[in-house]
């Protein structure tokens, strides 16, 4: 039960701090290394292949370095170790933030078109210079749904499978695919195999937050809604938690949108282009919750089943 324990308090003080300003964040560190990488190499020939290297690289380097970190300190102190694994629990969990900086979103568009433009671009990586009103509610609430994914359900999924160092990997993948699995000029090749790594990572927990969203929503009827237009999407994985929101809030999400400079041509989700209020985001933030819940609950289940049949037999 020292797992559970551990995810317990990690995902708590993600619930009461969120990712606090001031404090430290590996994924920080992650971004300087990637970063770096990408500047020394990625140019001239072979980049995918130099992409391939560094993706490949930073991700064993990351599962086996806090693999043995995390030996190393348990070795010395049982109960130091289960602390430190908290904080990197705690520092892998995104619930909290993303649902404060998605309702500021809402609250400064209704001031100004202008400081909603400005309060969204913190939280999606498109330009949003040029968006309406209903763009930024809508971009707010597509990423919203998407870190659902990202930032909550695959962290949890991956810390029930490999500890720690799984999650911690999971960061990992996801912040190369954040910072250079673009299908831009200047990331297509080079981050080509980060962001098919990503899908990867993504692929079960992104169904799985979809399906757990339909759940707590009471909206299961909307499953071939979001079985049709989840794989329209140009991304094999965020397009099932984006269709799930939208089928919940029977609107339309998606649309072309410009990267970097570079226009994409991207498929819309759903087919009723209504405006979107701020009834629409708590109840999407409700949703979000309570996909959190169900999501620690389910681990507990798990790992009390595990402890009874080792009991049963072992004991």
């Amino acid at each position: 039960m020292k797992a559970f324990l551990v995810l317990l308090i990690g995902w708590l003080g993600d619930r009461l701090l969120g990712d606090p300003s001031w404090l430290p964040h590996p994924v920080v560190g992650f971004g300087k290394i990637i970063a770096l990488f990408e500047r020394l190499l990625n140019r001239g020939r072979w980049r995918k292949f130099k992409g391939a290297v560094v993706a490949v690289l930073l991700i064993v380097a990351t599962f086996v370095g806090f693999w043995y970190l995390l030996r190393w300190i348990d070795g010395r102190s049982v109960y130091v170790g289960m602390a430190v694994k908290a904080v990197f629990v705690f520092y892998c969990l995104a619930g909290t933030t993303l649902i404060r900086e998605v309702r500021e979103v809402f609250r400064a568009i209704d001031r100004s078109l202008e400081e909603g433009r400005r309060q969204v671009a913190r939280i999606v990586g498109r330009d949003t210079s040029q968006l309406s009103a209903q763009d930024v509610r809508t971009a707010a609430l597509e990423t919203l749904a998407e870190n659902l994914s990202d930032g909550v359900v695959a962290p949890l999924f991956w810390y029930a499978l490999l500890g720690v160092p799984g999650v911690m990997t999971y960061k990992m993948i996801n912040t190369l695919d954040s910072m250079i699995g673009y299908k831009t000029e200047r990331y297509r090749e080079f981050g080509c195999w980060a962001a098919h790594i990503d899908d990867v990572a993504n692929y079960v927990p992104a169904r799985l937050t979809a399906l757990m969203m339909l759940l707590v929503a009471g909206k299961l009827r909307v499953l071939p809604f979001v079985t049709w237009f989840g794989r329209q999407n140009a991304s094999p994985n965020s397009g099932y938690p984006e269709a799930a929101l939208a089928g919940i809030l029977d609107c339309r999400f998606g649309g072309p949108h410009t990267y970097f400079g570079e226009y994409f041509e991207k498929p819309y989700i759903g087919t009723k282009a209504r405006e979107l209020t701020t009834a629409d985001m708590e109840l999407s933030v409700r949703i979000n919750r309570r996909v959190e819940n169900l999501s620690v609950f389910i681990i507990l289940i798990v790992r009390l089943v595990r402890f009874a049949i080792l009991y049963v037999f072992f004991w």
